[in-house]
């Protein structure tokens, strides 16, 4: 209860600072727009979610991070519907975080066979794969 007291008082206080020096008329437009991106950010919440399932079934994000992009998407979306600059701007910042993840997993894929040891700078291999060389045994004598 104490954090969303902190919260409402200061939603309040950005709210008031921002409304008196954008107008009354920016401040309802500025409502009506970010309750519109929600809402859009919402019904395509189905494309965002398949294609964080096509990611996780290539392995390149694992089931936390599949669970946390979705997490935030939906969460963002929700703040951007509810009115307040505060939660408009938090509910932006997790859009953000959320295409930045994804940029971030989409350039970096993870590889199960190859594990990089950072401490050592060593990486070790599978223990069941064998190198081997071929040797050619046909001579051809004249």
């Amino acid at each position: 209860m104490p954090y969303f007291l902190i919260y409402l008082f200061l939603e309040v206080l950005v709210s008031v600072n921002i409304a008196s020096a954008i107008g009354g008329l920016a401040t309802f437009l500025e409502i009506i727009l970010s309750a519109l991106v929600g809402m859009v950010l919402l019904s395509n919440f189905r494309a965002t979610l398949s294609e964080n399932v096509r990611a996780m079934a290539s392995r390149q994000i694992d089931m936390n991070e599949f669970q946390r992009l979705n997490l935030f998407t939906l969460a963002g979306a929700i703040l951007l519907i509810i009115p307040g600059f505060l939660t408009d701007l938090l509910g932006v910042l997790l859009q953000f975080s959320v295409l930045t993840s994804m940029i971030v997993n989409r350039t970096h894929v993870k590889s199960e066979s190859y594990k990089t040891d950072y401490k050592k700078n060593t990486i070790q291999k599978d223990s069941d794969v064998i190198d081997v060389e071929i040797i050619d045994t046909q001579h051809t004598s004249k």
